[in-house]
């Protein structure tokens, strides 16, 4: 993730809690709306900044009610105050009842998660394919430390049972055909089998490839060919190099899909979309499509995989909008499709340039944003049987406030974790400058910077 690509999205954090109502339809064709529902969220910067955008503010409506008030009357099965053994804080929220199936069983046994960020995401734009020689410098272009096994056995070791692997893979296309270039393929696919000989679950997926120079995907009608020949070629691919592999590779289709460089790239007017935005709902929903399609075609044992898709933005507005559509699958296949979900939530604690540096689990206002959206989330997906992962998660350092990125941590959590829904923290790697510093594990050492942190996301999301 670059600082410039984290400056756009400012604008929609501060939407988190807005109630959505868009309009349904296919690339191009919508139709008019039926129901309500939300949106957020956001990522991170790299050690090396490009110059940033700034971004316009947003002021966030009023959020839907709290999971356990009265429209969720006789979901709550019970109440979590478990002791974080580090002495952490308890955190007392409502359990709800979560249905019994393998999907949801699945990812509640994907337990606390943790990205390798601005790793194999980071790009320079055609710059490294241009000299193919530096090709593989793109690994510590943003934070300067390659990967070891030793780091992935670090991460495993202390508890995380997943970690997403985010990969941009159009400075690494060697032909018209949307080659990928062995020796990419070939690094890539060291640090997974690392992780996953650590008893870990992966989530890999194609990351920076959405903004205009990339020449990947853009999710408008005027780039639908452009698009689905490079969606489906990526996971053409990626599919046959991992045929062989099992369900604790999970494939994630899109990361944060997006109208770039537009007004609408964070947010939109939810009562009322534009034809832009509508229209790019309807090439998420094909790109999807696509992306499970080209999975299923490929034999093997992974074909049956567990596979992750955002809807706009990857935000739960974006999922919860009734223009989004989970894609098909296929006919021997069930309920193997999990909805990808970021939230950088509160905006003005976790993400917000300027934000504030306090966050109190005690306090109402803290957490009601948090509240409102997981509880969406719940009732549209989980109750319903439908998997759910928060792919990303975090709150940016502000001047030493670890006591409150550790109750936040925490708190959102176990929260999610009653509702059924996994989080994967976005650690970048970064703990210091200007930019995003969202990382407690620090790679150059080999060190948990922040083990507070740490211990509260993992006490809060036992298996």
């Amino acid at each position: 993730m670059n600082m410039r690509e984290m400056k756009r999205r400012i604008a929609a954090a501060a939407l988190s809690a807005m109630m959505v109502t868009c309009l349904s339809g296919g690339c191009g064709t919508v139709a008019t709306p039926t129901q309500e529902e939300p949106k957020e969220q956001t990522e991170t910067a790299k050690s090396e900044e490009k110059p940033a955008e700034k971004a316009e503010e947003k002021t966030a409506k009023a959020p839907a009610a709290d999971a356990g008030t009265d429209e969720n009357k006789g979901d709550q099965v019970g109440t979590k105050a478990e002791e974080n053994a580090s002495g952490g804080k308890t955190y007392s929220v409502s359990m709800l009842r979560i249905p019994d199936n393998e999907a949801l069983t699945f990812t509640k046994n994907l337990g606390a998660g943790i990205n390798l960020g601005n790793t194999f995401d980071a790009y320079l734009d055609g710059a490294l394919a241009a000299d193919r020689s530096n090709e593989m410098e793109a690994e510590t272009y943003w934070q300067h430390v390659e990967t070891t096994q030793d780091m992935i056995r670090d991460i495993a070791d202390a508890g995380f049972h997943t970690i997403r692997i985010p990969v941009s893979w159009h400075d690494h296309i060697i032909d018209e055909n949307v080659t990928i270039s062995p020796a990419w393929m070939d690094r890539v696919n060291t640090v997974v089998d690392w992780a996953l000989d650590a008893g870990m679950t992966v989530i890999l997926n194609i990351h920076h490839d959405n903004h205009p120079a990339a020449n990947g995907f853009y999710p408008d009608s005027a780039h639908a060919e452009q698009s689905k020949k490079y969606v489906g070629r990526i996971w053409e691919q990626l599919a046959e190099r991992y045929k062989d592999y099992d369900d604790r590779l999970i494939f994630e289709a899109m990361n944060e899909p997006r109208l770039v460089d537009q007004e609408c790239e964070w947010w939109f007017e939810v009562d009322d979309p534009t034809p832009e935005v509508k229209d790019a709902i309807g090439c998420i929903n094909e790109l999807n499509q696509l992306f499970v399609d080209t999975v299923r075609r490929v034999d093997g044992p992974h074909r049956t995989c567990y596979l992750m898709v955002p809807g706009y933005d990857a935000s739960p507005d974006g999922a919860l909008t009734p223009g989004f559509q989970l894609p098909r699958d296929a006919a021997d296949i069930d309920n193997r499709i999990i909805v990808s979900i970021h939230a950088y939530t509160p905006y003005h604690f976790a993400l917000e340039e300027n934000g504030t540096n306090a966050f109190d689990s005690g306090k109402e206002d803290d957490t009601r944003d948090i509240n409102a959206f997981i509880t969406r989330l719940y009732q549209k997906y989980i109750l319903m049987g439908t998997p759910v992962v928060i792919g990303e998660f975090g709150a940016r350092d502000r001047g030493g406030n670890l006591e409150a990125r550790a109750d936040f941590a925490g708190y959102y959590t176990a929260k999610a974790w009653s509702a059924g829904i996994p989080c994967v923290w976005w650690d970048n790697n970064n703990f210091s400058g200007t930019g995003e510093e969202f990382g407690i594990y620090e790679r150059v050492n080999r060190s948990w910077k922040f083990p507070e942190i740490r211990d509260a996301i993992l006490e809060n999301a036992k298996r």
